[in-house]
């Protein structure tokens, strides 16, 4: 069955992940991966609220808020008044936090051009497409159960 095989893979990535994290950590600082996540967050999308950055992970806002407390601790991360509406703050990064991200995200990247070097282009291209295809399907059940809590989902 494709599930089977599936899930042992995916099993074996996630237990990898925590390796790559380490090996493309190594550096002058060392980030965390829910850091790593915000910051890219705030670099791709621009300034944020607290209330936006724990919908898009599905946080707690009491999570999210401690996970900004230490990123605004380093200095990578600063709140300033949301010009629309100046009850709220807006979260952005510093430029220490914009060369910390950037300086990690290359090093990343570079490790996995380096994994992927015997890959052809077009394996690239459809392993790309695939992996944003299946984040895609989680969202859509992600989404489908938090809107509808009363209803059972068919896996359990």
């Amino acid at each position: 069955m494709y599930t089977t095989h599936i899930e042992q893979q995916l099993t074996i990535l996630l237990r990898r992940v925590q390796r790559i994290h380490f090996t493309t950590s190594a550096g002058q600082v060392e980030m965390d991966r829910s850091a790593y996540g915000i910051m890219c967050r705030l670099l791709d999308e621009g300034p944020q609220r607290l209330g936006s950055l724990a919908q898009a992970f599905g946080l707690d806002p009491s999570t999210i808020t401690r996970q900004v407390q230490a990123l605004e601790h380093t200095g990578w991360v600063t709140r300033t008044p949301d010009p629309t509406d100046r009850r709220a703050a807006l979260l952005d990064l510093t430029d220490v936090g914009r060369d910390v991200l950037v300086s990690t995200r290359s090093r990343r990247r570079k490790w996995l051009e380096f994994t992927l070097r015997d890959w052809t282009s077009e394996e690239l291209d459809e392993f790309g497409r695939l992996v944003a295809k299946f984040n895609h399907s989680i969202e859509k059940v992600v989404e489908e159960y938090e809107q509808s809590p009363e209803v059972q989902p068919p896996w359990v």
